[in-house]
């Protein structure tokens, strides 16, 4: 069993699952956060840390095969996260809202450089 993150994480990307996770097995995209299955311990420290209950075992019925994939697929193209953000700016007005799939970002996260 692995962890899997779905729809209501777009558009929010609350960063608290991050902070508890063990392993470090959280990517970030532009505007969405997934886990990479084969890293995910199945602790599920994460599930009640995240605000937007984004967050359901694989076993779940919300955990599709299409959100697997989606998982595993950026899991492997974004950058780590291995610490506490803030989320997006209308993370609040975003959590919840149904269709959210439709504004899914592909791209990366943009990398913060230290100056």
């Amino acid at each position: 069993m692995t962890y899997v993150v779905t729809e209501n994480c777009i558009k929010c990307k609350y960063t608290d699952c991050v902070e508890v996770c063990p392993v470090d097995c959280f990517y970030e995209g532009e505007n969405m956060l997934v886990i990479h299955p084969d890293e995910c311990i199945d602790c599920g420290v994460c599930v009640p840390e995240c605000p937007a209950e984004a967050i359901v075992p694989d076993s779940d019925p919300g955990a599709t095969v299409a959100w697997l994939e989606l998982n595993r697929e950026y899991s492997t193209k974004w950058p780590n996260i291995t610490g506490k953000k803030l989320p997006l700016a209308d993370a609040d007005a975003q959590n919840g809202l149904p269709g959210k799939l439709a504004d899914f970002s592909p791209h990366p996260a943009k990398v913060e450089v230290a100056t």
